[in-house]
C-alpha cells in the first residue's frame, strides 16, 4: 500500500509499504476519507509526538473507511462495513479508568496511520471505539468524529448555560467546532481570530459577533467583553494570559489548545482568587465523547461542508504540510490517498 512516512522533522516520503498480517481481534480498513489535523502539524514540524508516534512511521489520525479484511475471531464486522475508528482507546481497568476519566487512561492505546490506503485497526479500538457508518452519511462528515469528541469533552466541562456568552480565541477546526456546539446549545459566541477565510466560516456557522486580531498579540476587544465563558483555542502563551484576564467575575476559561512543552505563563493571582474563576484545561476524548459527537454528526450539527475547504492527493501531503507550516489557508484538507 502508499502511505506517507515521517521520517523526523519536516520529513515526510511517499512509500509502498506492505500490509502487516491482522492478529487476533483486528480489522482492516479500506481508507476512503483521510483529513489534516493541527495535532499532524505539529508531529510534522517536530518530527515525533513524545506519546504516539517515533518515525520512522505512518501518521495521521483522522479518517473513515471500509472494512476490507477481518481477522477470523472478529465477529462484529464483515468485509463491506463503512466504519469510522477513533485514534484511541483506554484500558477500562487503570485507576483514571475507573475513575470515569477514560481519556486520562495510564495505558491509552493511540492509532495513527491515516494517510494511507489502509490501516490496521487494534483489536482494543475494534472492540471500544469502531463504529458503523449509516448509509446516507458520507464518509467525510463521518471522519470528523475524533476532532470533534475531543471539543464535545472540552465544551462538556465548560458547563455551557443558554443565554451565556462564549468567546472563542482562535478560528481554526477546534475553535469552530466549538463554536458550532456552543450555538446549538444556545449560546451567545464571540469568535477570535486572524485568518479571515476561518472567520467567514465562523460567520457562517452563525457567529454572533467575529473579531479579527491579525497578530500575534492581545485582542484589546476581547478584554472589554467580559464573557461568561473562554474557549481558548489556539495553545500560546499569551493567549492564555489573556483569556484568564478577559472573562467576568466567577467565570470559567477553558485552556483547550496545548502550548509548547516547556511553555510558561503569568497569572495575576489576585483577579484568579478574588474573581473566583474556574481554569479548566481539557485533553482528548472518551469512548462517550466519540459517541456523542458521531450522533451529533448524523443529527447535522456539525457537517464538512463548513470545516473541510481543502482537497489533496497523497502524493502532495509533504507539500501541503510544508505550506501548513507557513499558514495554512484551508480549515481541513481532505486527502485523497489513492492520487
Amino acid at each position: 500500500m502508499r502511505a506517507a512516512v515521517l521520517h523526523g522533522k519536516e520529513d515526510v516520503r511517499l512509500e509502498n509499504l506492505p500490509e502487516p498480517i491482522l492478529a487476533e481481534g483486528q480489522v482492516r480498513v479500506r481508507i476512503r476519507a483521510a483529513l489534516t489535523c493541527g495535532t499532524d502539524l505539529k508531529v510534522f514540524r517536530r518530527g515525533y509526538h513524545a506519546r504516539m508516534l517515533t518515525p520512522p512511521c505512518v501518521f495521521g489520525h483522522e479518517f473513515a473507511g471500509a472494512v476490507s479484511e477481518v481477522h477470523p475471531s472478529v465477529r462484529e464486522w464483515k468485509v463491506g462495513d463503512r466504519v469510522v475508528a477513533a485514534n484511541s482507546a483506554p484500558c477500562g481497568t487503570c485507576a483514571p479508568c475507573r475513575r470515569g476519566q477514560a481519556h486520562l487512561c495510564d495505558d491509552l492505546l493511540f492509532l495513527n496511520g491515516a494517510y494511507a490506503q489502509s490501516i490496521v485497526i487494534p483489536a482494543r479500538i475494534v472492540t471500544t471505539n469502531l463504529l458503523r457508518i449509516p448509509a446516507d452519511l458520507s464518509l467525510v462528515d463521518a471522519a470528523l468524529t475524533e476532532p470533534l469528541a475531543c471539543v464535545v469533552q472540552g465544551v462538556e466541562d465548560l458547563q455551557l448555560k443558554a443565554g451565556e456568552h462564549l468567546a472563542v480565541m482562535g478560528a481554526g477546526p477546534i475553535g469552530l467546532m466549538a463554536t458550532a456546539l456552543a450555538l446549538h446549545s444556545g449560546v451567545s459566541v464571540t469568535v477570535i481570530g486572524r485568518n479571515q477565510a476561518r472567520l467567514d466560516a465562523a460567520r457562517r456557522l452563525g457567529a454572533h459577533r467575529v473579531i479579527e486580531n491579525a497578530g500575534d498579540g492581545d485582542c484589546p476587544e476581547l478584554d472589554r467583553l467580559q464573557p461568561d465563558a473562554v474557549f481558548e483555542a489556539v495553545g500560546k502563551p499569551n493567549t492564555w494570559e489573556q483569556a484568564i484576564r478577559c472573562v467576568r467575575k466567577g467565570g470559567r476559561v477553558n485552556l483547550f489548545g496545548g502550548c509548547p512543552s516547556g511553555a510558561t505563563v503569568t497569572l495575576d493571582t489576585t483577579r484568579v482568587h478574588y474573581h473566583a474563576l474556574t481554569l479548566l484545561a481539557s485533553f482528548h476524548h472518551t469512548p462517550t465523547t466519540i459517541r456523542k459527537a458521531f450522533a451529533l454528526i448524523e443529527a447535522g450539527v456539525v457537517r464538512s461542508r463548513e470545516f473541510v475547504d481543502g482537497r489533496t492527493p497523497l502524493s502532495a501531503l509533504p507539500e501541503l504540510f510544508r505550506s501548513m507550516c507557513s499558514g495554512n489557508r484551508f480549515v481541513k484538507t481532505l486527502v485523497d490517498v489513492d492520487l
